[in-house]
């Protein structure tokens, strides 16, 4: 008998500087369909959190960057192999585009027409996809 799948609710920042966007690389991962992927930076939210608090937080964590919450834009669901995951994306901008990678081993600054170019993770390319059609 199989057992339920686990449930993982994150938020993610599609962050804004002059008209580019950022996009961070993953590390290696136990899970190899996720790792060394590209996605949006963010990660899961905390019992009492907000979601915006939660990518506030997130975001400063992992990235010593201080953002702006513009609005909120899509949530994906999708069936990892183990896991199901809930993400709901939000566009952010910030002033200073300075970032201090501490759980990514990468990252790029793209406009909008080049991100098909990387190797995104499965649940954030329904977010790439509404980027480039707006």
């Amino acid at each position: 008998m199989s057992r339920p799948m686990k449930k993982v609710e994150v938020v993610a920042a599609v962050i804004f500087h002059n008209n580019k966007i950022l996009c961070v690389q993953r590390g290696n991962n136990k899970y190899d369909y996720i790792a060394f992927k590209y996605e949006f930076p963010g990660g899961k939210v905390e019992s009492g959190e907000t979601n915006e608090d939660a990518i506030k937080r997130e975001i400063l964590e992992e990235l010593n960057l201080d953002l702006s919450i513009d609005s909120q834009f899509i949530t994906v669901n999708h069936e990892y192999p183990d896991f199901i995951l809930t993400m709901h994306s939000f566009i952010c901008s910030c002033s200073n585009p300075h970032i201090e990678l501490s759980e990514h081993v990468a990252f790029k600054w793209l406009d909008k027409t080049e991100l098909k170019a990387l190797d995104w993770a499965a649940a954030d390319i329904p977010i790439v996809d509404k980027l480039i059609a707006s």
